[in-house]
């Protein structure tokens, strides 16, 4: 069921496997690479790593990236359109050489971090170069690698692949190319519901929340850093059985937000829905880079018991058979026709409308203990996302060795949001504990 992958998205150890000259891109990259024209959209996101210690040599990190990063041929892609139609079907484009110098940059941070990744955030990445950045930023405690990508090129699961190729580890500490999920409860769904789900998918079900409306150019960035223990009690809250990491985050947005007042004056009522990235890949073989994931849509319930929230997210989560659900979309995605037309066009803007979901919820665990580049150590990882035409929340969860961290990301008119939702989402999982 899993989508073929595209050509240009190489995996690991396999350089000289990609193709020269212009290739046609995958729809899922050339929907993202559209919607970086549309209004004040930035399709730019970005993947920060927090380090403990000393930074490395500005030319070091230069050459360590070149070594361990040289060989992908997806990070020498150019995005384009060929010809001056406008509606011509994007491409990417292989460069001929992989310019660490333009790509690993020193970047001050005079106002703090979360400043510095706003900015970056916003910023459009130029189409006449691969649309990536790796910039290196001091901290408090040390410093911090922001990885500054357009979502055409790379998703999370490729930003955390790359980020571990870059990194050192013990040898114990390194799992094998994959880690396979974690066994769950049976999904006790009947497979003939199948046909159901997927009309489901494309019907409207999200609420459109107070904030939602045209998004202003600037960004704003907050996040706070959750201990792995408190995640890991808050999953053994449900006597029925031990929840998923996801659940738990998914369920702390929904009383997050139910905090904030986001939801409305009747918040027990169905409607707000996460859009939720499933990655769709082989779980047998190497990571492929690229863009490689489907959406599910999870109801974040509004009850005001925060257990009564996890037990609703965690059945939902399971009923739904993400990984099959999120596969069959994907395998639609991509067989249909390199071409655009009214139908698809109209269907990409219902996609990207708060009808279709009310707010992005991403979390990712990089599998792994231990990393750092020589004596600095890994101790945090953080996604920003980019926001859609008309919602102005996205909220990932990162996880790594010890600890989670929470980021929300708004646009500068909801900056009070960025601010203030991190730590009710860190409350909202205390809340959980048993």
């Amino acid at each position: 069921m899993t989508p073929h992958p595209h050509p240009t998205g190489l995996a690991l150890g396999a350089p000289g496997t990609g193709r020269p000259g212009g290739l046609p891109m995958p729809p899922l990259d050339a929907w993202m690479y559209r919607d970086q024209n549309s209004g004040t959209i930035c399709l730019t996101w970005c993947l920060v790593a927090w380090f403990q210690g000393s930074p490395p040599p500005l030319p070091q990190l230069r050459a360590r990236v070149l070594r361990r990063w040289g060989h992908h041929e997806r990070l020498r892609l150019t995005p384009g359109t060929p010809g001056a139609a406008p509606d011509a079907w994007p491409q990417w484009t292989q460069g001929p050489e992989f310019d660490a110098g333009h790509h690993v940059v020193a970047s001050p941070a005079p106002d703090g971090l979360e400043a510095r990744a706003a900015q970056l955030l916003a910023q459009p990445l130029g189409p006449a170069r691969p649309p990536w950045q790796l910039h290196l930023l001091p901290t408090d405690e040390g410093f911090a690698l922001l990885l500054r990508t357009h979502h055409a090129l790379l998703d999370g699961v490729s930003a955390i692949t790359l980020l571990r190729a870059l990194l050192d580890a013990p040898a114990s500490a390194v799992p094998g190319p994959r880690t396979r999920p974690e066994p769950g409860r049976a999904d006790a769904a009947p497979a003939r519901l199948g046909p159901v789900r997927a009309l489901a998918d494309l019907l409207p079900r999200a609420r459109p929340l107070p904030f939602h409306g045209p998004v202003d150019p600037r960004r704003a960035v907050g996040w706070s850093r959750v201990p792995m223990a408190e995640v890991s009690t808050a999953r053994d809250a449900l006597p029925s059985g031990r929840a998923s990491a996801n659940a738990v985050f998914l369920a702390a947005v929904a009383g997050a937000l139910r905090a904030a007042g986001a939801t409305g004056p009747l918040p027990w009522l169905p409607g707000v829905c996460a859009m939720v990235p499933v990655d769709v890949r082989d779980g047998e073989g190497p990571v492929v880079l690229g863009n490689h994931y489907a959406t599910v849509r999870v109801p974040l319930p509004g009850h005001g018991d925060p257990r009564r929230r996890l037990a609703a997210v965690d059945g939902f989560t399971r009923r739904a058979e993400f990984k099959r659900r999120a596969r069959a979309q994907a395998l639609l995605v991509s067989s249909r026709p390199r071409k655009h037309g009214p139908l698809s066009d109209a269907l990409g803007r219902y996609a990207n409308s708060p009808l279709y979901s009310s707010l992005l919820c991403s979390s990712v665990a990089t599998h792994a203990s231990r990393l750092g580049i020589g004596p600095a150590r890994l101790v945090g990882i953080g996604g920003l996302p980019p926001l859609g035409p008309e919602r102005a929340l996205a909220v990932t969860m990162f996880l790594h060795d010890a600890h989670a961290v929470v980021a929300v990301v708004t646009d500068h008119g909801h900056q009070e949001l960025a601010a203030r939702l991190p730590s009710l989402i860190r409350e909202g999982i205390h809340a959980m504990r048993p």
